[in-house]
Order: structure tokens, then sequence, then C-alpha cells
């Protein structure tokens, strides 16, 4: 019975050693830096590094030197810096050692119904702040939450949470973050200090994507560069995220217009140019074979409505009269594509409609 015993003791043994020298190895590899995201590591990691805000920057720094903080409300488009600010905000006001305690944020992928409002919200905004900084500088008597995404709560949520935000004002100051102000109620907006954060200049994304692309060491033309901030649309986070993917599909080559328009989605000019000269034959049958290719090659028709808005507006080969017809016809189709219609017919009646247009003159 003993000798029974301690067989599986003794074979017990060895599993333990095994996982004590993958512990070890595991400890070794932890000491090497963990690859993030672009995004991530060049995330601003103090106010002053914020590009292009400047009202909101002077209005947090004028906090930071230790004036009080209203609640706030950021809005705007997305990538243009929102979370990072008020994240840097908390970090400079704070220190490392305190951030965990004093900020609570809240996202759209967390659960923010009227319960949890009640409950988290209300008993984190009850907890009274004190202590100092570990480094001596001076700490706000005060918490911040964080709501992202604050547009996608329910009317029920934010009506409960414009009683907390009064009633705890002596501890905690709220920040929501939105892209459409119109869905925050009104009660809540006047609650706020609002500031809307503009899409970025060219020249700053431009300069930000010079920067990621020398510390990390990747060739990019100046060309490729402008290219890459207009297909981002101002929004800076698709940008270095464009940035990286292009950069880990060339593997150390340089990287052109060409690659950024693959990996950015958007339909090459040739091939719209292609489509209105099909639509200026006024030929159907080279038409529906032009829209089955396009369909056929993976291109959405929702990017190439916006693409096709944005030729048909710029270029002067056509009479206002035609311009106003096709652009009417493109919001039709934006609309029907948004309700979950069939691409194909959608793209055959808007060439069928620019072909009507171009062929009567």
């Amino acid at each position: 019975m003993q000798a029974f015993l301690k067989g599986p003791a003794s074979i017990s043994t060895k599993p333990v050693a095994a996982k004590e020298k993958s512990a070890a190895g595991s400890s070794g590899e932890g000491k090497r830096t963990k690859p993030i995201p672009w995004v991530e590591k060049y995330r601003p990691k103090n106010v002053d590094e914020v590009a292009f805000q400047d009202e909101v920057v002077a209005v947090l720094k004028k906090s930071l030197e230790g004036a009080d903080l209203p609640n706030l409300l950021f809005y705007g488009p997305p990538g243009t810096g929102k979370t990072s600010t008020i994240l840097a905000a908390a970090r400079e006001l704070f220190g490392p050692d305190l951030f965990r305690q004093r900020v609570l944020e809240l996202n759209a992928s967390d659960e923010r119904g009227i319960q949890v409002i009640r409950e988290k919200v209300k008993a984190f905004a009850q907890l009274t702040a004190s202590g100092s900084r570990s480094d001596g500088k001076m700490c706000p008597p005060f918490k911040i939450v964080i709501l992202d995404e604050a547009d996608s709560m329910t009317s029920a949520a934010q009506a409960a949470l414009r009683r907390t935000m009064e009633k705890e004002s002596k501890t905690t100051r709220f920040c929501l973050i939105c892209n459409y102000i119109s869905r925050i109620i009104e009660p809540l907006t006047s609650r706020c200090s609002k500031f809307r954060f503009k899409p970025l200049s060219d020249s700053i994304q431009q300069q930000r994507l010079l920067d990621v692309s020398e510390k990390e060491h990747v060739k990019i033309s100046n060309e490729a560069i402008s290219y890459l901030v207009k297909v981002s649309e101002g929004d800076l986070r698709k940008a270095i995220t464009f940035l990286q993917s292009a950069t880990r599909l060339m593997g150390g080559k340089e990287i052109t217009e060409k690659i950024i328009t693959e990996i950015a989605g958007v339909i090459p000019k040739e091939t719209i140019d292609e489509l209105l000269l099909g639509c200026q034959s006024g030929s159907f049958e080279k038409l529906e074979t032009l829209a089955k290719n396009l369909i056929n090659e993976g291109f959405a028709v929702a990017q190439l409505v916006n693409q096709l808005h944005d030729t048909v507006v710029e270029s002067e080969d056509y009479s206002d009269k035609q311009k106003s017809a096709i652009v009417e016809k493109l919001a039709e189709v934006d609309k029907c594509l948004a309700d979950g219609a069939d691409e194909f017919l959608q793209l055959m009646s808007l060439c069928a409609l620019v072909m009507q247009q171009l062929t009567q003159n």
C-alpha cells in the first residue's frame, strides 16, 4: 500500500520541476520589451504632447497648475485625441501611483446601463479622495470618472448620471467623451464645459507620421505620407495603424502610394476613371461588366460612393445640373446601402443614372 502511495508522489515531482523551469523561463522572457501597437506606443504621455487642440490643452494646463477642474465634455471625430488628452492629464494630476485609485474609466465595451451608473459609478464617486503623491507634488482632492463613448449610453443611464454629478461635486469630476454631442441629453451638457476636438490638420498629421517613421526606421516617401494623411481623413489613429500595417507588409522595403491604397481599401483612381469612361460610352453591357469586376475584386460600393462624390464635385467636365443629379443619386444609394440593400443592384442603378446624365449632351 505504501509503495502504491509512493509511486504517484514520485511521479508528481517531475511536473512540478517542469513547472518551475517554465516559470523561470517565462520570468526571463518577461524582461524583453513586449510588442505593442504603435497607436498605444506613441499615445501622448502628457498634455504638452497633445497635437492641435489648443483650447483644451490651455484649460487642462491651468488645472494642472493647481486651479480646479470643471466637469468636461469632449466631442469630435474619432482619432483626434479625446481619450488620450484626458488620460494624459489624469496621469499628470495624480502621478503613476495614485492614477489607478483616482481614475475610473468606463468604455462602450463595458456595461454602462442605469444599474452600473447607480451602483459602480455612485460607489466610486462617494469615496473621499485623500493622500499625497509619492514624489511630493500637490495632489488635487478629487477623483475623475471617464465615460468614453458616452453617446452610446441609454437616456435612462444619462438621466441617472446627472444627479450623481451634482451630489458628488465635492469629490468627483466627470469627463464625458463622445463623437456626437446631439446624443447627449441637455441636462448633462449644461453641467459640463464643452470642448470640440477638431479633425487634425494635414501638416500636424504629416509631422506625427514622420516622427513615428523615424523612430521605427520606416522607409516611406513624402508623397506616400501625404497620401496616407489624405486617406485617413483627419484620423491620426487610423493613419498610424495603416503605417504599421504597411511596414509589416513591406518588411523593410520603401512604402509607396500603391501599398497604402491596398492597405486602406481605397479604390484606385484608375478604376474610378475606367468606370466613368464606361458610363460615357453609352454601352450598358460594358457598364455591367465593369460593375461585376468591381464587386468581384472585393471593393466596397460604400467606399466607391465616397470617392465618386469627391471626383464628381471636383471635376470641371460636368455641368452643375449633371453634378446635382449625380450627387442626389449618390445620397440615395448611400442610404440604401446603409439599410442593407444589394451592392451590385445599387451600383448598377448609380451607373445607369451617371450614364444617362453624361450621354444626354
